[in-house]
């Protein structure tokens, strides 16, 4: 009788976090952090975790844009036939330091053709572009540096709206803690919706968002204007979407404000009336719900407040070009002038 050989343990995946003098700091200690609950979870049901780096070119303390000085181990003492991912934060100076950054371009060229996936946060996309990694993919960045990827690398295709993209074995997010999103959406392939799940709920993140979110959320939006009467305002409307009857009535009742005046105020302040607005908090929650859950499209219609299926592909329809079901299919991206850019 032959005697099996005990097979071989496996072992946690590498994760180089790479820094560069004036990185962002929030874009590399987010992911990380996500990575690290996940090792919580992972530990818990005896799965392999991750082993985490935060590497530079050369080893040593290196500056992050804020100021914060970080302990860096040297790239290079890794072989590349060792690590499963490579992480590469953004900085708000993205153009003056790719440009003095030809070593850590180089290496990044040389280390991505032998490790799994090779990911960027922000404008870490710039670091990928140049060492040739998004040649003929698909990438986003943060919406500030949007042209400026674009016009600098021609031979990719920038995706304006998604929090983040996966294109083969690269990954990119938008900005800042997009980077959150992405790690999540990383851990998830890696480990599965449960524990990606836990690790969200474990950071207090609001909603793990799926990769076609647009970058600015409809509440978002809302909040980035002076209406600090209308915050509570939003709030409820997002917990009662699934009410057909959120009348302008109902509204002003609730910011103890008579209809008229209401309806006036709002529109100086938000930009649209509020019908307008409930229907895009009711079209970007069916545009999650579409992506991350498995719910029928007439279950979402009347989730989201829509009534029924054909007055929610109406609405799909003139907003965006294209019916829920289309949406839902696997590599369709909504328009950019979609959801952000009607009023």
């Amino acid at each position: 009788m032959s005697i099996l050989p005990p097979s071989a343990p496996v072992l946690p995946r590498r994760i180089l976090f790479v820094a560069f003098q004036r990185f962002g700091l929030l874009d590399l200690s987010g992911p990380q952090t996500v990575f690290w609950c996940a090792n919580l979870f992972a530990q818990e049901r005896g799965l392999p975790g991750y082993d985490c780096h935060t590497v530079s070119i050369g080893g040593g303390a290196v500056r992050s844009v804020e100021g914060v000085v970080v302990q860096t181990d040297d790239a290079e003492t890794f072989p590349a036939r060792d690590v499963d991912t490579i992480i590469v934060p953004g900085t708000p100076d993205i153009l003056d330091v790719v440009d003095a950054s030809g070593a850590l371009v180089h290496w990044l060229r040389q280390s991505a053709a032998n490790v799994r996936r090779t990911a960027s946060v922000c404008t870490g996309a710039f670091f990928l572009a140049e060492a040739g990694l998004l040649h003929g993919r698909r990438a986003t960045t943060h919406w500030i540096n949007i042209d400026d990827l674009a016009a600098r690398f021609p031979t990719l295709t920038v995706d304006r709206n998604a929090i983040f993209v996966q294109q083969d074995p690269v990954w990119t997010s938008a900005g800042v803690t997009a980077g959150i999103d992405l790690a999540l959406a990383l851990v998830e392939a890696d480990l599965g919706y449960d524990i990606a799940l836990g690790v969200a709920r474990q950071l207090v993140v609001y909603l793990k968002r799926p990769a076609e979110q647009p970058q600015f959320s409809e509440m978002l939006k809302a909040q980035s204007r002076d209406t600090p009467a209308f915050d509570a305002l939003h709030l409820w409307i997002l917990d009662n979407l699934g009410d057909e009857a959120l009348t302008v009535d109902r509204m002003a009742a609730r910011v103890n404000m008579s209809p008229r005046n209401f309806a006036r105020a709002y529109k100086e302040k938000i930009g649209r009336t509020p019908a307008k607005a409930v229907e895009h908090f009711r079209l970007e929650a069916a545009c999650r719900l579409l992506r991350g859950s498995g719910r029928s499209i007439d279950q979402i219609a009347h989730a989201c407040g829509f009534g029924d299926e054909e007055r929610m592909r109406v609405t799909f329809r003139r907003h965006m070009g294209l019916s829920p079901s289309e949406y839902r299919q696997d590599g369709v991206v909504a328009p950019s002038v979609s959801i952000t850019a009607q009023r």
